[in-house]
């Protein structure tokens, strides 16, 4: 995710941000313009409709003419989103962004608990929906999808099972709750277990669908992935009933133990790990990087170039940069104690998968 500015005190700001903490603007991300916008309550009629204006970027600058805004209605009553709407999307006040309309229930949020858990999964959503749109594919031509349900478990029904059928991604709300995310990662011997994690590995499900299957690249994928014809519910109880879980070999091919269940889960845990690969460089880039990878005789120093740039780097360009800054991001999460925040190591074999993944999003925007 790129660093922003607040537009009218030119403070960075991030993606997140409600206000800025420097001069104390509303905020409110702009998904049609794709930048973060330091509002006031509009003057005159449009104040009154409850419309917001962009502040301008001195005090002493006139206010920017013309263009008004409403703030996402789960702002209002949750204080749960800070996107922001055109001033034509309508005068309801519980009026919802392009990123909250995507999700169709809602977990009871009288449940204690609850509505925290729904606030951080649509964070996490808000940030899968950006990097989405940065890469071409925010709305699909004549796609509806994705959209999702937030569920919690009840007293006396089957669990809500995390998954995707049919353009519908199901989040077991419980997710959101670090401890027993924590013992499903342990008990599934999973190296890495995140919401937004989730969200991506689901959303490659509905991509699958939307950019292979209708999108008539099914025998490539055949090629690269395997025949996805073998039936499913078989491969998940034969994958889950080995032992050892994780099949020793499966780092020759595969970007994850999991993605050896099915070509299904193997697309999906690749496109979560190209979303993740897209996010961190552009990240690193927003903050200039540049890395120094030691060697005993000649130490090459590179800089980390922004996945959007124009033109787009290729992948053998953003894999270049890739290695160096797992590297050193591992590298510091372990000076802190922590666990490896990339606990991968992509193979030729996964390379290659992720690569598939590469060209055909490129594809859509050459």
């Amino acid at each position: 995710m790129q660093l922003f500015h607040c537009s009218h005190c030119g403070f960075v700001v991030f993606f997140e941000s409600f206000q800025c903490v420097h001069c104390g603007s509303a905020l409110a991300f702009d998904p049609d313009a794709m930048a973060m916008l330091a509002l006031e309550p509009a003057g005159g009629e449009a104040g009154r409709s409850g419309l917001w204006a962009q502040r301008p970027a001195r005090a002493e600058a006139p206010q920017p003419p013309g263009r008004y805004y409403r703030l996402c209605g789960h702002r209002g009553t949750h204080g749960a989103c800070n996107f922001a709407l055109p001033s034509d999307a309508g005068d309801a006040p519980d009026q919802l962004c392009v990123s909250c309309r995507q999700t169709r229930v809602l977990p009871d949020l009288s449940v204690p608990g609850n509505q925290r858990r729904w606030t951080q999964i649509e964070t996490a959503k808000r940030w899968l929906f950006y990097t989405l749109a940065r890469l071409g594919l925010g709305r699909l031509p004549g796609e509806q999808g994705p959209v999702y349900e937030f569920l919690a478990d009840l007293p006396g029904a089957p669990p809500v099972l995390t998954g995707h059928a049919q353009g519908v991604i199901t989040l077991n709300v419980s997710e959101a709750d670090d401890d027993e995310r924590a013992r499903r990662r342990l008990a599934l011997h999973e190296p890495y277990r995140t919401l937004l994690g989730h969200l991506r590995h689901e959303c490659g499900h509905y991509f699958w669908d939307a950019l292979v299957l209708r999108g008539g690249h099914l025998q490539a994928f055949r090629d690269v992935f395997g025949d996805e014809r073998a039936d499913y519910a078989e491969a998940l109880s034969a994958h889950y009933a080995r032992t050892p879980l994780q099949p020793a070999d499966w780092q020759a091919g595969h970007v994850s133990a999991y993605a050896t269940a099915h070509p299904w889960e193997d697309w999906a845990e690749t496109w979560a790990h190209y979303l993740h690969m897209v996010d961190l460089l552009e990240t690193a880039a927003s903050y200039q990087t540049a890395i120094t990878v030691p060697h005993a005789t000649a130490p090459q120093r590179q800089q980390v170039h922004d996945p959007f740039s124009q033109p787009r780097p290729g992948f053998d360009a953003m894999v270049h940069d890739w290695a160096p800054l797992t590297l050193l991001l591992n590298s510091l999460n372990r000076s802190l104690g922590q666990q490896d925040a990339y606990p991968f190591a992509p193979s030729p074999g996964a390379l290659a998968k992720l690569r598939f993944v590469h060209e055909l999003i490129a594809s859509r925007t050459a």
